[in-house]
């Protein structure tokens, strides 16, 4: 049995334990995920280094970390890779040798999204909304495409300056630039990001006004419940080219599948239990 999970806060709506365990199904492995909800349990950042003691001594193979943790569970690692190293943030912590190796998953599953589902994008300048853990690997992710300016808004306006350190300190560039509110730059980009929680069941507003919005421009969200965030409905309304988070929740995943049990995962297989999986939710929403 290959025990895995995910560590986060308000993650009751996660697809997470399907994908991976249908994946795992279809290649004939057996495979657990568990969710480890710290509101549900009571718990905060000061509990995650004894959930991972907990997790490591039960023999888990791993486990994914989500907001707000990507971040902070850092320093209860031992070894980073390269990307997380790069990207400063953490999604996946694997067990191995007496040792928790933290990798970053999201910067790859975020670029294989946008390539795919928006392959002319214009890159030329683009506002990404937040800057936590998410929003490093996002911005990572951007700018490895060729974004040519990004704009980064944070509603921590010093987050938003440290992560633009950060970046132009790994590119040696100045492409990337810290703003304390989404408009002007709004008017004047080309493409929008949003990498918070803004339009989470648990957060459905927009995180911006979405009537400033151009048909000229493209809005990706990472947000992936629901699928249809109120950003994406106004920007469809609005004339804009849009791409929702299941692309970067399967890719991410995926990539973390692979970590954990070794196996290489089939992707558009995980993609079609993803949809699977919120075909049957949207039918139990109304009563089907």
């Amino acid at each position: 049995m290959i025990l895995t999970g995910l560590i986060g806060r308000n993650i009751g709506a996660s697809r997470s334990p399907w994908m991976h365990e249908q994946e795992a199904r279809a290649q004939g492995l057996s495979l657990t995920y568990t969710l480890f909800d710290f509101a549900e349990l009571g718990r905060n950042e000061a509990d995650l280094e004894s959930q991972l003691d907990e997790v490591e001594a039960l023999g888990y193979a791993g486990v994914n970390v989500t907001y707000p943790y990507k971040q902070s569970v850092i320093a209860h690692l031992d070894e980073l890779s390269s990307g997380a190293q790069r990207v400063g943030a953490v999604n996946t912590v694997k067990f191995e040798a007496h040792l928790r190796v933290g990798y970053n998953t999201d910067v790859t599953g975020f670029a294989e999204s946008l390539r795919a589902g928006l392959p002319r994008a214009n890159l030329a300048q683009v506002l990404q909304m937040g800057a936590g853990g998410a929003g490093a690997a996002t911005a990572q992710a951007l700018l490895d495409l060729g974004t040519g300016i990004l704009r980064i808004c944070d509603q921590d306006p010093a987050r938003a300056e440290a992560l633009v350190r950060k970046l132009q300190a790994s590119f040696n560039v100045t492409r990337a630039r810290a703003v304390a509110a989404a408009m002007p730059s709004l008017l004047e980009v080309d493409g929008v990001v949003n990498a918070t929680p803004m339009g989470m069941a648990s957060h459905p507003d927009a995180p911006f006004d979405v009537s400033q919005l151009s048909p000229r421009q493209w809005v990706a969200d990472i947000v992936y419940f629901p699928l249809e965030t109120q950003l994406l409905r106004a920007a469809h309304i609005r004339g804009c080219q849009t791409l929702d988070g299941s692309g970067m929740a399967v890719n991410q995943a995926a990539a973390a599948f692979e970590i954990f049990t070794g196996r290489e995962a089939n992707r558009p297989r995980m993609h079609r239990s993803f949809m699977e999986y919120a075909n049957h939710s949207a039918r139990s929403e109304v009563g089907v």
